[in-house]
């Protein structure tokens, strides 16, 4: 793979991201995958998609899960609502997790990736050594797979996110990093928290926000890649200064408006094309 393919977040039944028909338009050399519900994650649905994957000349890089009841309506619904930590939803979700694991390997994929949720500050609490076991397990299982886990950025700081990482201590386990996430949630200034978190970042996406008025108890809100606070330039130099030489993943999801989705994602393709050639020369 050379270094910074431009990727595209996708589905493998085309609910949440872009059509591979669309990517392969576009010239996207790579795509992540949001998984398909249960019912879909089998074998011939595997086959099928390696098939179109083949057919467009597109490599897969990372498979996300996500879960019914998960809801991104504001910053306490995902506190209550999203990934492992709600302890409700946490054995059934890690099970479906194990199983999604399962469908990457069908579709040889050797990572997968999710939010895991807001995990509780307080790092002698139970729950937090709960959190920890589950991923723990998460990542064990994945191994087993001949998978790494990553964790997108967005609930945590960098700080607290490294703490975590290093109080699970499993080699499998690494960052996808979101600097949009980082202003839509409140939670850092994206370009430091990329610089802390160095070598950990084995996968990003490539989207852009702006600051909400009371950041952390509000919503920022997202833009199309360089039409926001993140600084793409500076963001693109920075993941040059960390080594990171993988795909740079354009995350825009706007599924009810399909053709301004292709639109802006198009656009993104334009702008980090031409910032590869410039830092990189290529």
């Amino acid at each position: 793979m050379t270094k910074w393919p431009i990727g595209v977040f996708a589905s493998v039944d085309a609910g949440l991201g872009v059509h591979l028909s669309v990517a392969h338009e576009l010239g996207i050399s790579t795509v992540q995958v949001h998984t398909p519900h249960s019912h879909n994650r089998t074998a011939e649905t595997a086959e099928a998609f390696l098939k179109s994957l083949t057919e467009y000349g597109i490599e897969l890089t990372a498979v996300f899960g996500g879960f019914d009841g998960e809801s991104y309506a504001d910053i306490p619904t995902v506190d209550r609502t999203v990934g492992l930590v709600p302890p409700t939803t946490r054995a059934a979700r890690l099970q479906e997790m194990k199983e999604i694991s399962d469908f990457s390997k069908l579709l040889k994929c050797d990572v997968i990736a999710l939010h895991l949720g807001f995990v509780p500050h307080d790092t002698q609490c139970q729950e937090y050594k709960e959190i920890v076991a589950t991923t723990q397990d998460l990542c064990k299982y994945a191994a087993a797979n001949g998978q790494n886990l990553h964790l997108e950025t967005g609930q945590e700081t960098a700080d607290s996110l490294i703490r975590f990482m290093d109080d699970v201590a499993c080699k499998n386990l690494y960052v996808n990093f979101d600097p949009a996430n980082m202003i839509l949630y409140g939670t850092g200034e994206p370009i430091e928290a990329l610089r802390k978190l160095g070598n950990r970042v084995r996968s990003v996406h490539c989207k852009d926000a702006n600051w909400a008025k009371n950041p952390g108890k509000e919503w920022g809100e997202e833009k199309p890649l360089g039409a926001g606070q993140v600084d793409i330039r500076k963001y693109l130099q920075t993941l040059k200064d960390i080594g990171y030489t993988g795909p740079l993943t354009i995350e825009r999801e706007i599924p009810q408006e399909r053709d301004r989705q292709r639109a802006e994602i198009a656009g993104a393709v334009s702008l980090l094309q031409s910032l590869r050639s410039e830092l990189l020369g290529v």
